[in-house]
């Protein structure tokens, strides 16, 4: 995979290695699509009053860039700290890149009020260069998720409710060409290879951003 992360202000670019098909649930293209990026767009609280329909106003930011069928990403966090790892395991490379931000963290299966002034959300998109099967993605798509929750409750981020899982806003793309292999769960190469890409790059951003948080203290 060639290395094709630009930070672009306020935009961050994921270049994959060629037209993938991908799965997530953005706001602008949910479900399986095909595309040859990912992209981040960084927003403060004034980019979004209230009356704003934010999924038409994300839509013509993209439209202007040329970019209306790119899968995207919203977030308040400074995407100059995003955070990248590679994993490569037998015959299957994963690439994770993440923005990792926790001033609406959750817990699953409880909910807080939303904040009003939030330091961004958990916006993943992986890369593989296996090919999957939809049922393939799905799955991976799983892995990926699983590993998200793992990496934020070995971050320790401790809430009323007990310790975060995630944030309220949390949102994940997975890329792989196309394919036939069904199968990307805990036991395969591809499930090794996602989870552990994953894990790294959202750990690692939930260890900066705490660390952020102590120097505002």
């Amino acid at each position: 995979m060639k290395d094709a992360v630009q930070l672009e202000r306020p935009w961050l670019v994921f270049d994959l290695s060629a037209p993938k098909r991908v799965l997530s649930w953005t706001l602008n293209r949910p479900g399986f699509v095909t595309a040859g990026r990912i992209l981040w767009r960084e927003v403060r609280n004034a980019d979004l009053p209230v009356e704003l329909d934010v999924k038409h106003w994300f839509e013509t930011e993209l439209a202007q860039r040329g970019e209306g069928r790119t899968p995207a990403f919203l977030t308040s966090r400074d995407i100059g700290r995003y955070c990248i790892s590679d994993h490569a395991t037998g015959g299957v490379t994963a690439r994770a890149v993440a923005t990792v931000g926790l001033s609406n963290a959750e817990r699953v299966g409880f909910r807080r009020a939303p904040m009003q002034f939030t330091t961004g959300t958990v916006n993943i998109a992986v890369e593989l260069d296996t090919a999957l099967s939809d049922a393939g993605l799905l799955e991976a798509m799983s892995i990926a998720v699983q590993a998200r929750t793992a990496a934020i409750i070995d971050a320790d981020i401790p809430l009323p409710t007990g310790p975060a899982t995630g944030t309220g806003t949390d949102c994940v793309a997975v890329a792989a060409p196309p394919g036939d292999a069904d199968f990307a769960g805990l036991h395969t190469e591809v499930g090794e290879a996602v989870g552990r890409a994953v894990y790294d790059a959202v750990f690692s951003g939930a260890v900066d951003w705490k660390a952020e948080q102590a120097g505002l203290r």
